[in-house]
Formats: structure tokens, C-alpha cells, sequence
């Protein structure tokens, strides 16, 4: 299968790349990686990233230049079965598993990924978003059933990770069509505050000045509070809120802060975490759509791969990266 070879230039959209060339079959070349950089080429979180996809697919073909700015990628056969990756702590898992999530439903075999690293930051999705929105997303077009769903068994804050979580994904090859035109109204909020290697009371705090602002518009509103201790709390202390406001039709939207990583930057107050969370998922209700904005790209995906019958979903304003 000698299809000609996508070419680009530059280190943006690296996962898309890698990921649509993956399902299409296509190899890609990207040049110029980070070419003008001082420290030029790829980072070694995508690295591991193009690792991760070696490890999912069969037979792929990798080729890196010695300064690492130009990639050449033969996408293999997506495989599946149990992989295990130690994801750079550079990124949080949700960059790996967000491109996961994409490739997950077209295995031959059902994936389960032990997924090693950072769960929580304040660059990428956490964990917690993905389970409590992508997750649902993902059995709206209807892959469910099986094995599938997304644990986490430790934490780990930035910069030492130490975290693991386990996402099992059964085969789809079919993905239904959607219609999310009615995002509905809000009918309650779940949240989690994690914290670990911190005072558990820290994640009190946050609950509170959380509450303090939702309490205003909507009565159901539970937060649980997650304090991980000994070896399920990775190696860094930190914690975080993770928002979720679920409306009458079903559809999940996400808001989410964590606190900054040891040693960079001033210290967090626990209640201005909270209440800047609120305040962010107040934002996102505010902005609309059936999806929230970190699952946009996920949903407009498999809309791109369902069948002939057309998928229709209504969006808020779209993210730079949708």
C-alpha cells in the first residue's frame, strides 16, 4: 500500500498528524521541527507520544533524523491488547490518552492501556475530565460495552508524576451517527477536589468556595473529596477541582484548575481554586453546545468517521485546536 506521503512542516498539531495518519493509513513526513529552536526537534513528550503509537500499532515504521527536526511516519496496523507506557512527565496522561481516545474504537483486539505519569496539570485535560466527559461522549456514538472505562489508580502531580490510570476501550468498527442539537438545561453538578502529599483539609477549602458560587444556581450539586495517601499519591504534593455540570439531555460539560507544580510560581489558595473553577464552568455553560470545549475535537473525529448517515451536533465558539 504505497499512498503517496502527507508532508508538513513545524511541531504544531503533532499529535493530529500522528493520529489521522494512523487511521487513514498515510504515512506522513513533517519537517522542520522546532528547526530555529535552540534546543531544536522533537521534545521527548512526543517522543514518547510516537512510542505509544509504535506500541498500540503492528508494523509501524519510524525514522527520526540525528537533530530529531524531521519525522518520518509508516503508519502499522492498529493492534490493541495491553500496552503499557511511561508517559513523559512533561505532559499529563490526557495528552496520550486524549490520542488514544481517538484510535481506541478501531483495534483489531480490545486495548487496554496501563498508562504511567502525571494525572493532573494545568496544561493538559486531566484524568478526571476525560473520564467524566469524553467517556460518555464516546458511548453516545455508541462504543460501550465490554470493558470500557477509564480508572485511576494513583495520582500524580507535576513535576515528579508517579500516577497510573487504566483505560480498556472494546472494538467499534461502526460508529453510530449523532443528533446533539439541544444541549438542555443543567440539571446537576459533580465535581472531584483531589489532593495528595498536602493537609486533606486543603481539599475542604476548595469544596466550600466552590459551592459557595454554584450554590447560587442549582441546588444538586455533590463534590467529592479525593485524598490519596502512601503510594497511590505519586511523587509530588499538589492539588485540584475537576467541575462537571451534566444537563437534562445527558450531555456533560467540563471545567478544571489544578494548583501550580512544587516549586514554580507562588502557592495556590485552596479557595480561589475553587472559586476560579466555578467560575470556569460557569463560562463554559455560558458558552454553549452540546460538547465542551476540550472534547470538540474528539466528537467532531468520529462524526468524520461515522457512516453515510450524517451526524449533527451543536457547538459553543470552537477552541484554537478544534
Amino acid at each position: 500500500m504505497a499512498s503517496s506521503v502527507l508532508s508538513y512542516e513545524g511541531c504544531n498539531f503533532f499529535r493530529q498528524r500522528v493520529v489521522l495518519a494512523t487511521l487513514s493509513g498515510r504515512p506522513v513526513k513533517i519537517r522542520k521541527i522546532r528547526a530555529k529552536d535552540d534546543n531544536p526537534g522533537l521534545r521527548d513528550f512526543e517522543a514518547s507520544f510516537i512510542r505509544l503509537i509504535d506500541k498500540i500499532t503492528n508494523g509501524s515504521r519510524i525514522e527520526i533524523n540525528e537533530t530529531g527536526t524531521t519525522l518520518y511516519f509508516q503508519p502499522g496496523l492498529l493492534h490493541g491488547k495491553t500496552v503499557e507506557h511511561d508517559c513523559n512527565p512533561q505532559r499529563a496522561i490526557g495528552y496520550y490518552l486524549e490520542g488514544l481516545l481517538c484510535l481506541a474504537p478501531f483495534m483489531k483486539h480490545p486495548l487496554k492501556a496501563i498508562l504511567r505519569g502525571v494525572t493532573n496539570d494545568q496544561v493538559d485535560p486531566s484524568v478526571d475530565t476525560l473520564k467524566a466527559t469524553a467517556i460518555p461522549l464516546m458511548k453516545k456514538f455508541g462504543i460501550d460495552g465490554g470493558e470500557f472505562e477509564l480508572k485511576i489508580v494513583r495520582r500524580g502531580m507535576p513535576p515528579g508524576g508517579g500516577g497510573e490510570v487504566i483505560f480498556s476501550c472494546p472494538v467499534r468498527r461502526v460508529l453510530k451517527p449523532v443528533q446533539l442539537t439541544d444541549p438542555g438545561k443543567i440539571k446537576r453538578i459533580r465535581g472531584v477536589v483531589y489532593s495528595v502529599r498536602v493537609s486533606p483539609q486543603i481539599g475542604n477549602r476548595i469544596v466550600e468556595s466552590a459551592r459557595a458560587i454554584l450554590n447560587k444556581f442549582i441546588p444538586d450539586i455533590y463534590i467529592y473529596t479525593d485524598h490519596m495517601k502512601g503510594s497511590n499519591s505519586g511523587k509530588s504534593p499538589g492539588f485540584g477541582i475537576s467541575l462537571v455540570a451534566e444537563t437534562i439531555n445527558g450531555n456533560f460539560l467540563s471545567a478544571e484548575l489544578a494548583s501550580n507544580p512544587q516549586g514554580q510560581g507562588s502557592p495556590v489558595l485552596p479557595e480561589d481554586l475553587g472559586k476560579n473553577c466555578a467560575k470556569l464552568l460557569l463560562e463554559e455553560v455560558y458558552r454553549g453546545g452540546c460538547v465542551d470545549s476540550v472534547n470538540q475535537s474528539l466528537a467532531l473525529l468520529f462524526m468524520t468517521l461515522g457512516q453515510q448517515d450524517v451526524s449533527k451536533i451543536l457547538l459553543g465558539p470552537l477552541s484554537p485546536y478544534t
